[in-house]
């Protein structure tokens, strides 16, 4: 939802971090801001909704994940991310405790790149 909150062209930015890296967005992220946009109002479900829209259109690519039992979002993100991209701190945390590479945004205006990529 960042790209809505702050003064950035979040797909530029990706692209140009990531210049050979596919952009995947896994189904129960979808379902995730489906949900933020029904339940709340002003800010966050414009938020929503912009990330939403930015989620389903080129260069992002659905990809169709299926939770396992009990299994929370963040967990299966952990699971199948080699590269993730979050402002999630606690997120964050967890993805470099298990040595994924974690691109955040940083002071409200580009992204960095915490981890090794392979270009």
């Amino acid at each position: 939802m960042m790209a809505a909150q702050f003064p950035l062209d979040l797909v530029e930015e990706l692209e140009h971090t990531l210049p050979s890296y596919q952009f995947l967005v896994p189904s129960p992220v979808i379902f995730e801001l489906e949900k933020i946009k029904k339940r709340s109002k002003g800010k966050n479900k414009i938020a929503a909704s912009i990330a939403l829209k930015i989620a389903k259109s080129p260069p992002f690519k659905l990809k169709e994940i299926e939770l396992s039992k009990g299994e929370m979002v963040d967990d299966a993100l952990l699971r199948i991310s080699r590269v993730l991209c979050t402002n999630d701190r606690e997120l964050r945390t967890r993805a470099r405790k298990k040595g994924i590479t974690v691109v955040y945004l940083r002071q409200k205006r580009y992204l960095a790149v915490d981890g090794h990529l392979k270009i």
